[in-house]
């Protein structure tokens, strides 16, 4: 008997979305035909190299060699339709609402009888929002049934957009912890590299949102606070404002102590997060901020702004790291400073992050599909995870549908 088909789209398929569907897979390949649709293997907005095939899902890349940016909508829209068809897909799962092209297969989808969930890292407090906006963007989504969200605010918004609360999950923003430890070939904090040999790590691509101009004055504090004893900090990434920060570098006089490491792969990046001390994301817009999952795998502290919807589910301040204004870059300095110059307490925030590692991994997104589509009509697995095992039922409550 064939099996019905969960069908995944993303315009390029990542580490992390490679991750995620083989956690699916894992967990429901024996009720369901897992597949991904990957609209090309190549991106403008990310250098990630080609991830290949799936081990427990299907993956399906329609253009390859190609982006989605330089095809039309209608190119885009007829090869995702004509894949669903092939695959006789009964539950849907899209990103980017607002492309054209997956309007109209979520639309086309929800006509034919299908079920159709949206995936989204969005919270309202992103950007400054305009009613009429919101209005028009609540047409978008009329053709979700239910949704998967990074984070509480996700959550929130997609009850905003019109989306049942009872059908709403969080779990999207995850990863595979084994693969991020296994590509770093260390042990994680607070064992492998010593305290006192660790650096600052920032892992973002250098736009606007991601605040760095303000984290390099934070660091600048920082050196003044920490004297002799200031750790390098390590700059991994790329973008349209690395000429200036490089420029902002030197005029500080931080050219030995900031570091650019370019943009990396998943190896150089969970390398890097093995010897590092904390992780800094100061944004000013950030949905989630996936990193934060990546150093938690490898047992670092974070450091990060109160825009990002991590903070929601993975950091609580001055358990496992500390949570700062994005215009607060005294705060942030401070903070750096008591996490580099007490290896006690960096430890304990080390430590502290381990309960929260489960709400980090991709098997969490797997659990989240599943509910999903249990509350669209469709069987559950028996399959039960060391997470949902040993959760307290304060965890537990975090992963079911947000009321």
């Amino acid at each position: 008997m064939t099996k019905p088909a969960l069908v995944f789209s993303w315009e390029m398929f990542g580490p992390y979305h490679m991750d995620r569907l083989e956690a699916v897979g894992r967990r429901l390949g024996h009720l369901y035909d897992v597949v991904g649709l990957e609209v090309g293997s190549k991106s403008h907005t990310y250098a990630w190299d080609s991830t290949g095939s799936g081990q427990n899902f299907r993956k399906i890349t329609l253009f390859p060699g190609q982006s989605k940016a330089d095809l039309s909508k209608l190119t885009v829209y007829r090869a995702l339709l004509r894949a669903c068809r092939e695959v006789d897909a009964r539950y849907v799962f899209l990103c980017h609402y607002e492309d054209p092209d997956v309007l109209a297969l979520a639309t086309t989808m929800r006509l034919m009888g299908r079920k159709v969930i949206n995936m989204n890292a969005s919270k309202y407090d992103d950007k400054p929002r305009v009613l009429w906006r919101e209005l028009v963007k609540s047409v978008f989504y009329a053709p979700y049934q239910a949704g998967i969200g990074g984070s509480h605010r996700t959550v929130d918004y997609f009850r905003l957009l019109g989306l049942p609360k009872d059908r709403l999950f969080i779990g999207y923003d995850t990863l595979s912890l084994d693969r991020i430890r296994r590509l770093s070939g260390m042990e994680p904090a607070p064992g492998g590299v010593p305290f006192a040999e660790r650096h600052f790590t920032i892992i973002a691509r250098f736009v606007p949102k991601k605040n760095l101009f303000r984290a390099v004055e934070a660091y600048d504090t920082y050196r003044r606070l920490a004297g002799d004893a200031a750790r390098p900090l390590h700059l991994c990434g790329s973008g349209p404002l690395e000429a200036e920060l490089r420029a902002e570098v030197t005029k500080r006089g931080l050219d030995e102590l900031i570091v650019f490491r370019g943009f990396l792969q998943e190896k150089g990046i969970a390398e890097t997060l093995g010897s590092t001390l904390c992780l800094l994301l100061p944004s000013l817009e950030e949905q989630f901020g996936l990193v934060v999952n990546e150093a938690l795998a490898m047992g670092v502290p974070t450091i990060l702004s109160d825009q990002c919807g991590a903070r929601d589910v993975l950091i609580r301040s001055g358990l496992n790291g500390h949570i700062v204004e994005p215009d607060n870059p005294e705060g942030l300095a401070r903070y750096m400073l008591s996490v580099a110059s007490d290896e006690g307490e960096w430890r304990r925030l080390s430590l502290n992050g381990r309960p929260f590692q489960a709400l980090a991994d991709a098997s969490f997104f797997a659990e989240s599909v599943e509910k999903a589509v249990a509350a669209l009509g469709g069987p559950k697995s028996e399959i039960v995870t060391e997470r949902e095992r040993q959760a307290p039922p304060s965890d537990r409550a975090l992963s079911g549908s947000q009321g």
